[in-house]
Order: structure tokens, then C-alpha cells, then sequence
């Protein structure tokens, strides 16, 4: 079961990949936690990626593809994988594509979280963040006992850069103008699969369930 996510940031598909990873013992891939294994550990494919980060400069696509590959290889991989971050672009899901097809492999699902961008705004909009542990709340959804105190430290909660209405909104324009053309081109595929991301949590997980075991 090789799955493929999909969504705005902010859409919660980095929590469903978690979910999705934890209930059929497959590996949530990250690229960002990929490069930071191969970078830490000073691997050969590391070396090549850090030459470019340290000039400031983006990792190419073929190069990504191929720490993504080296990682899919694995044999903790061997009865799937979610991709959570990856593809990002049409060129990137056509390098893994080709690459897939000459391992004789394939995605088997590309799931989209749908979210409209006002739900995401408010939704991130509503974040907080201690400034002391790292813990995360929501002033709607998963609020402190005290406004502004984290529970876990008694740390002071703030609203992250990354979360400012202004930020997600550019962070939005950017998925739509890179990222979202890869719906089509996963539908074009017939492998993708829409689900309703407005819905509570573990609605939207049993949405997931139902299209992986249809």
C-alpha cells in the first residue's frame, strides 16, 4: 500500500499520514525528516544534499527522488509507505513516477484532504505555541486551562510567524500555484482519492480507512 498525501497546509494530512502509518505498521515518510537522517548521519546522499543547502540553494528533484528511493528501499517498506511532503511539484511526481516503474512499482493511492482555504486561515490562525516546551494548543479546538499559559510548563503560549493569517495565506498561494496541479495529475492516474477534511478528526480517518479497504 504505497499512499501518496495530498492537501493545503495546514489540512491535517500530516496527522492522517500518522494515523494511517500507525494502523497498518507502514512508515510515515517525511522528505524534511529523510534529509535530516541522511545529513545528520553523513551519508553519501547527505553530503550531496548539504553541498546545496549550505549555498543556499534548493536540493533538485532528482536528487530528493533519489533519498526518497534510497529510504522506500528499506525493508520496513516492504508492505507500503505513506509520503507525507512528496511530490510537491509535476516535475517531482514525474521523477518518482519514472523512477517507480523501473523498480516495477507504483503509488497505489494518492489521498487529497480537502480543506477551503478560509477553514485553514482560522483553523492555523488559531494555533499556539509554548515559547518554553514546544507545546502546541488551539484556541478553539484544544485550548490551555489558563489563556495563554501552556498546561505542560506554565511557559508563555504565543502565535507562531508560520501561523499568522498573512503567512498562511502566502503559504496557500504557493500550494495553489505549485502543489495543487498534482490533483489532476494523480486523477489522471486513478489513484486519487478525495475526503472531506472539514470533518472532526477521526471522521476524516474513518473516510481514509473506507477508501483504503474498499
Amino acid at each position: 500500500m504505497k499512499i501518496v498525501m495530498l492537501g493545503a497546509p495546514g489540512a491535517g494530512k500530516g496527522t492522517q499520514a500518522a494515523m494511517i502509518a500507525e494502523k497498518y505498521g507502514i512508515p510515515h515518510i517525511s522528505t524534511g525528516d529523510i534529509f535530516r537522517f541522511n545529513i545528520k548521519n553523513g551519508t553519501e546522499l547527505g553530503k550531496e544534499a548539504k553541498t546545496y543547502m549550505d549555498e543556499g540553494k534548493l536540493v533538485p528533484d532528482e536528487l530528493t527522488v533519489r533519498i526518497l528511493l534510497d529510504r522506500v528501499s528499506k525493508d520496513d517498506c516492504r508492505e507500503g509507505y505513506v509520503l507525507d511532503g512528496f511530490p510537491r511539484t509535476i516535475p517531482q511526481a514525474e521523477v518518482l513516477d519514472g523512477k517507480l516503474r523501473e523498480m516495477q512499482d507504483g503509488i497505489d493511492f494518492a489521498l487529497d484532504i480537502e480543506v477551503p482555504d478560509e477553514h485553514i486561515v482560522s483553523r492555523m490562525s488559531g494555533r499556539r505555541a509554548c515559547l518554553n516546551c514546544g507545546a502546541t494548543y488551539h484556541v478553539r479546538y484544544a485550548a490551555p486551562k489558563q489563556e495563554g499559559v501552556c498546561d505542560a510548563c506554565g511557559g508563555r503560549l504565543v502565535l507562531r510567524d508560520d501561523d499568522k493569517p498573512e503567512t498562511v495565506q502566502k503559504r496557500l498561494e504557493v500550494y495553489h500555484d505549485q502543489t495543487q496541479p498534482l490533483i489532476e495529475y494523480y486523477a489522471g492516474k486513478g489513484v486519487l482519492k478525495k475526503v472531506d477534511g472539514t470533518q472532526e478528526l477521526h471522521k476524516v480517518f474513518a473516510d481514509i480507512v473506507k477508501i483504503l479497504e474498499g
